[in-house]
């Protein structure tokens, strides 16, 4: 059974114009009736929740497409390069917990008066 756009967002949690756009810039695919309706049948609703499961990662509208390409070692590249992204982001994230946590704990006033603080500095 098939549902409306309005219908679809909704079970979604996101606005119809999104589901419209998505299949603009080809993220997903949806049939049509033999009016130009739009309709959202279980497969097209699986897609959409792929789509919006990858945006919710972080991948951008053209890399989730890419994600969903047929062809498997093209969404592997893509999703490939997102994860080393997100690693390297972890690793900075992770770098700057290490130094904010030193400078709540250093005697130091001043950050150039502190050895420690200034590698922090100086590596980054």
């Amino acid at each position: 059974m098939a549902i409306t756009i309005g219908e679809a967002a909704a079970q979604l949690g996101v606005e119809a114009h999104v589901l419209r756009h998505w299949e603009h810039v080809g993220a997903l695919t949806v049939h049509r009736d033999a009016n130009g309706y739009r309709l959202y049948d279980h497969d097209v609703l699986e897609q959409a929740r792929t789509v919006l499961k990858l945006r919710q990662v972080g991948l951008s509208l053209p890399e989730v497409t890419a994600a969903m390409s047929p062809k498997k070692s093209a969404a592997q590249e893509v999703v490939r390069a997102k994860i080393a992204a997100l690693e390297s982001e972890v690793r900075s994230r992770q770098q700057a917990i290490t130094f904010l946590r030193h400078t709540v704990e250093c005697r130091h006033r001043y950050l150039e008066e502190c050895a420690d603080c200034a590698t922090f500095v100086w590596d980054s």
